[in-house]
């Protein structure tokens, strides 16, 4: 099967089912969002060296595509990946330990990954950002899906700000 269909030559892509719509449509902007979000952390995974992170985000990656086909318009179950909201917040609060508190704002910088952490933390607000446009105006996806991911996206760039400070410990500058 060739990569290229031509299909998307008239500004049209095809959701799960076939349904075409424009490339510009709000349920392509959520789920392009993920998806870049998805290869940002994929970035991120490639500059660490901790088995553990690596493995941990290479799950977040594996959610987010699953919850991709659910924005795509796939019956998918997200019951699962709402429960690893559970494993954020373990994590946040262990690196809140770890980390002097805040007191002022950060700049985002501190070192070569922990501005991969800052820039995957903010593609994530922005894909849940889509994701809650996506959602106001869209009833075709199951309303628990769209708390299970909102809340997700949510949880995860807290997740990705506090990684983003633990890889930055000592090089943060204060605003």
């Amino acid at each position: 099967m060739s990569i290229y269909t031509k299909t998307g030559d008239d500004g049209t892509t095809a959701l799960f089912g076939g349904k075409r719509v424009k490339k510009y449509d709000n349920q392509i902007e959520a789920y392009g969002s993920v998806d870049e979000l998805s290869s940002h952390i994929g970035l991120v995974i490639s500059k660490l060296k901790d088995k553990k992170n690596k493995d941990l985000l290479t799950l977040i990656q594996k959610d987010l595509h699953t919850m991709m086909g659910a924005l795509g318009g796939a019956k998918t179950d997200l019951e699962e990946r709402g429960k690893h909201v559970a494993v954020f917040e373990k994590e946040i609060d262990l690196i809140d330990k770890k980390l002097p508190k805040l007191t002022r704002f950060i700049l985002p910088q501190g070192g070569e990954v922990a501005s991969l952490f800052h820039i995957a933390r903010t593609v994530c607000r922005r894909a849940e950002r889509n994701v809650v446009h996506f959602f106001s105006n869209n009833r075709t996806i199951e309303q628990s899906s769209h708390k299970i991911i909102v809340q997700y996206l949510n949880r995860l760039s807290d997740f990705l700000f506090m990684m983003a400070r633990l890889y930055g410990k000592g090089k943060e500058i204060v605003t």
